[in-house]
């Protein structure tokens, strides 16, 4: 068998100390270990092994039975622990049957016209990162629950996420409590009266209640990201880009910075990948980050270049939706929810601000990222 290559780890606690304190450097650290193989070790208190190579990619996320959400990092998350995103095979291709017409391009382009009458407005100066914070909670209220959720509630709800770990890993039963509460009374009114919204779309399916809340979770941080980062490098272009131009910014951005940095399975019988064996019980990693800067799939990886777009990408090299059976439900949500803002947005230019990315929960500016008016 052949042996997997290691970054550099601290002592009895493995790579824990530098996966909490600087996690992209020692991702590719390790990529750099791994070269064409695409695969390399961790010592997370447990055995993991981080692939980012489209073969690894297209396993990972085709083979549902060999690599299960379960006991993935999601599960640790109280946000994200159910629903389809727990749901494993065989459950898992009829509960995406059964969500997957709500958020369809076609549904969700029923939603644009109220996404964009609930864009806040933009003054002339402002820290792109806390407006695109605002915007998308507001425009994703509108898609989900006609606007009507109490927003303070939902602020306090999704705020947890935004925060460094362990906060988002952290139970909150009162606010889980009143927003269950919020939930039901909004699912009340729509058996009476529905509403063109996805909380009306979502009643129709069982366990709609905890689909919408744990969707709208996984929405809003990644949205919030993704927006910011558009809005700061379309300012950065020397020109404004044209409608025509805003989807390839955004599938540049999700290249360089998928707010999905990392998907985590868990490994149910035991594999032989590249000559290496891969025990039952690993936690098996996928890694958008490094698949979208892989110089052997990419010219120029780390340079933003929207222009790359004229021409398809590598297969199973982008993936900031993850890809085949497990695509996430809420890629056309979110498209359509950073174009329509793209399309609303006045000639931008930067004032200052730290684009550097930060991972969490999701990976994001550090911000700020202050801009204005041209």
């Amino acid at each position: 068998m052949n042996t997997l290559p290691v970054p550099r780890a601290e002592g009895r606690l493995g790579h824990l100390p530098r996966w909490g304190a600087e996690p992209l450097p020692l991702l590719e650290e390790g990529a750099a270990l791994a070269g064409r193989r695409g695969l390399f070790g961790l010592q997370l208190g447990l055995r993991a092994v981080v692939g980012f190579s489209p073969e690894w990619n297209r396993k990972l996320l085709g083979d549902l039975e060999t690599f299960r959400s379960v006991g993935s990092f999601s599960r640790l998350v109280p946000h994200l622990a159910g629903g389809i995103i727990l749901t494993d095979a065989p459950e898992h291709a009829g509960r995406r049957r059964e969500l997957n017409p709500g958020f369809s391009r076609p549904e969700v382009g029923n939603l644009v016209d109220a996404m964009r009458v609930a864009m806040p407005p933009m003054p002339r100066q402002y820290d792109a990162l806390a407006w695109a914070d605002l915007a998308a909670l507001k425009m994703l209220n509108a898609a989900y629950f006609s606007g009507e959720f109490d927003e303070g509630l939902l602020h306090t709800f999704l705020a947890p996420l935004r925060r460094a770990f362990p906060v988002p890993i952290l139970p909150q039963p009162l606010t889980r409590c009143r927003v269950d509460a919020e939930l039901r009374r909004l699912a009340q009114r729509r058996r009476s009266a529905p509403r063109p919204d996805l909380l009306t779309f979502l009643l129709g399916v069982p366990d709609g209640l905890t689909e919408a809340r744990i969707s709208l979770a996984a929405a809003h941080d990644t949205v919030t990201h993704a927006l910011a980062y558009c809005l700061w490098y379309a300012a950065c272009c020397a020109r404004w880009p044209t409608p025509q131009q805003h989807p390839a910014l955004l599938k540049e951005v999700l290249r360089l910075y998928p707010p999905g940095w990392m998907g985590s399975r868990r490994v149910s019988r035991d594999l032989v990948w590249e000559g290496i064996h891969i025990p039952k019980g690993t936690l098996a990693l996928y890694a958008p980050y490094l698949s979208g800067r892989d110089p052997v799939l990419w010219d120029a990886p780390r340079d933003f270049q929207p222009e790359r777009w004229a021409s398809k990408p590598p297969a199973w090299a982008y993936l900031p939706f993850g890809g085949g059976e497990r695509t996430c439900l809420g890629m056309h949500l979110a498209q359509s929810l950073i174009l329509t803002v793209l399309a609303q947005t006045p000639p931008l230019r930067v004032r200052w601000g730290r684009p550097t990315p930060q991972p969490g929960l999701t990976l994001g500016p550090r911000g700020p990222l202050w801009l204005e008016h041209r």
